[in-house]
């Protein structure tokens, strides 16, 4: 009597299948046939013609998987053509994409997970290993290509949800969302998990010409395999690979290209010092060369606040290593060898940090000095005002005199020249005040 049930349940099922997977094709089938129409016909507002007609069927086909549990999903989507499967795929939400790849096929899930519904254009996974002691990169698609491969890093950029599920299942580790590595506390940022796995949260500098920024990246070691998650391409990571495959026996393990990867971005915060020196070079020979006007200011200004930025995120990045770094000594995760580089490392940041001190003194001295000369242009301003003002006080009271018109005090105002004789008399007022204020100096 269970069995009869079971298999009932069973036909019920597989019945409740088909007939998704027939409205599901029906659905495909009309869209296709009224889009195919569309671009057929010659007609005003064709586009939105079309438009109309793509939203039709693909809100019903959008409405009927809502409707469907994410295993109904995965079987309508198995049972459907290459190219109906990505047309149903793209419609499927975001957020319920995760469940479903999980029981689909590696065929399938490799073949959906290329499709950009659910992979930005900055997403890569790059896994390297040792061969003939250099890393060799391979790009990674799916699981299948990580079937063949041994390695002992495996790089994710801007990965997906779903993207991270699958890397995850297959080397049964959970992967962080790079997007939320923001937790400043150092108990969140590095720890040991009960099975063993080693988790670091760094910021690595990203210097370019948009602009500084510090990018959080997940770092994660288990069984002496690195796994890094972050959200965009940085410096330090081409430079490492580029050693890696260029220099045999640069690394050995995972734990040798997480070294690395410090050392690398030590490395590149000390570059772009140099670069922060030979800019605020520029701006001192500028600065107290010459004399510099109210515009140039401005530009000098904006110029050692971007350099302070810069100072500010190294300074920042180079700390962040260094707790990084303490953390794996402290830990004693690392060989004998790798300890030492551990401390190479150290004594590079601390090397680093006087360099940050200094550039933040020259940084304030630059910024007073340019500012001075704008107070210094305005007091020219000022100055000019105030002598102005003096100067205009006698041919005023003379004017204010003659214009009361007392004729019995003032004879010459009947005088034919007398108003010749006003006007000159307010011109050498003006010009007595400036020849004394130039023996004494002051317009100087």
């Amino acid at each position: 009597m269970h069995r009869t049930t079971q298999k009932a349940d069973q036909m019920n099922e597989h019945e409740g299948i088909q007939a998704h997977l027939a409205d599901v094709r029906d659905l495909l089938a009309r869209h296709k046939l009224v889009e195919d129409l569309v671009h057929r016909q010659d007609m005003p507002r064709h586009n939105l013609v079309e438009e109309i007609a793509h939203k039709q069927h693909l809100v019903g086909l959008r409405r009927l998987l809502d409707r469907l549990a994410p295993i109904e999903i995965a079987q309508v989507l198995e049972a459907l053509e290459a190219g109906d499967r990505l047309l149903a795929w793209q419609e499927v939400k975001e957020e319920r994409g995760e469940r479903i790849l999980e029981i689909l096929s590696d065929e399938v899930r490799q073949e959906l997970i290329g499709d950009g519904h659910h992979r930005n254009e900055k997403t890569t996974v790059n896994a390297f290993e040792l061969r003939g002691g250099r890393l060799s990169q391979t790009t990674v698609q799916g699981s299948e290509d990580l079937r063949n491969l041994k390695p002992i890093w495996v790089d994710l950029v801007a990965p997906t949800a779903e993207i991270r599920a699958w890397v995850g299942r297959f080397f049964d580790v959970e992967l962080p969302d790079p997007g939320s590595l923001t937790d400043l506390e150092a108990s969140a940022r590095f720890y040991v998990e009960d099975n063993g796995e080693i988790h670091l949260h760094s910021d690595f500098l990203l210097d370019s010409k948009e602009g500084s920024r510090n990018v959080a990246v997940g770092l994660i070691l288990r069984n002496d395999i690195l796994f890094t998650v972050r959200t965009e391409e940085l410096p330090v990571f081409r430079l490492q690979r580029l050693r890696a495959r260029t220099q045999p026996g640069y690394v050995s393990d995972g734990k040798d290209v997480l070294l690395d990867l410090y050392a690398a971005d030590a490395e590149y915060s000390a570059d772009a010092l140099e670069d922060v020196y030979a800019a605020l070079e520029d701006v001192s020979k500028h600065v107290l060369g010459t004399e510099i006007t109210d515009a140039e200011a401005a530009k000098i200004l904006a110029d050692i606040a971007r350099e302070e930025d810069l100072n500010g995120r190294i300074r920042r990045n180079v700390h962040d290593t260094r707790r990084a770094v303490s953390f794996l000594l402290r830990g004693k995760f690392l060989s004998l060898t790798q300890q030492e580089d551990a401390r190479q490392i150290m004594r590079d940041i601390e090397s680093l940090d006087g360099h940050t001190s200094f550039l933040f003194g020259k940084i304030n001295f630059l910024m007073d000095a340019t500012v001075g000369f704008i107070n210094i242009n305005q007091n020219k301003i000022i100055k000019i005002f105030s002598v102005a003002s003096v100067a205009m006080l006698p041919p005023t009271l003379i004017a204010s005199i003659y214009g009361m018109n007392f004729k019995a005090w003032f004879p010459e105002l009947e005088w034919e020249y007398g108003y010749p004789f006003s006007l000159a008399l307010m011109a050498v007022s003006v010009v007595i005040p400036f020849w004394f204020f130039s023996k004494k100096g002051w317009l100087r």
